[in-house]
């Protein structure tokens, strides 16, 4: 008799649900089932990272100011930071508004590069000046030793070249992938005679940098 009451028991339990509940309970107390697996698995940061792609202004305000936030810190899958992303697509409101919110215009990608590096890559002039605005470093070099000036000389950007001149970038620093300086580069460009005297001039003498210092 007492078999057969267990086994009722035992199938009020499953139907029920009961029993997968409580077990769930355990394992996630127990840290053998990820909380990520739960209905708000979803972080803040991957909330304000998916905000800033979809320019929802309000909810990445929000989660900025909340107390102890470190969502300006926060990375994509492919480790793009919320500038990494903006200066990609040239956005200029979206841009200016996180360095106002405090986004750090030195953070790195995984290839080492800074928002202004990007800016560069890019060909964004006006983003490029933002950035140096906010204390952007001008020779920040990415994983190859690439600085922007770098990268601007091998995108023939005569217009990049001569706003980062002018913030004091260093025409004579080398990468460290094939240890050539942005003269150097240019130099070896049939095409890029005008950016070869606009490097070579004496206004393109090292100034005092903007921004920290790598």
């Amino acid at each position: 008799m007492r078999g057969i009451k267990s086994r009722l028991l035992g199938k009020f339990i499953v139907k029920t649900g009961y029993f997968r509940g409580a077990l769930a309970g355990l394992l996630l107390a127990s840290g053998l089932m990820p909380a990520a697996v739960s209905a708000q698995s979803y972080s803040d940061g991957f909330k304000f990272i998916e905000a800033v792609k979809k320019r929802k202004g309000e909810e990445a305000e929000s989660l900025v100011r909340q107390p102890g936030s470190t969502v300006l810190t926060a990375r994509d899958g492919s480790g793009n930071g919320a500038l990494h992303l903006l200066v990609r697509d040239k956005d200029y409101t979206w841009t200016s508004f996180m360095l106002g919110k405090g986004a750090n215009p030195n953070m790195q990608d995984r290839e080492g590069n800074t928002a202004l590096a990007l800016a560069a890559q890019v060909g964004w002039v006006d983003g490029a000046q933002l950035l140096l605005s906010n204390r952007a470093s001008v020779d920040g070099p990415n994983q190859r030793g690439e600085t922007p000036l770098i990268l601007a000389v091998h995108n023939r950007d005569l217009a990049m070249v001569r706003l980062l001149l002018a913030a004091g970038a260093n025409p004579k620093r080398t990468d460290s992938i094939a240890g050539y300086s942005a003269i150097d580069y240019a130099k070896r460009d049939g095409r890029a005679a005008a950016i070869v005297r606009e490097l070579e001039s004496p206004a393109a003498k090292p100034k005092t940098q903007v921004g920290p210092v790598f």
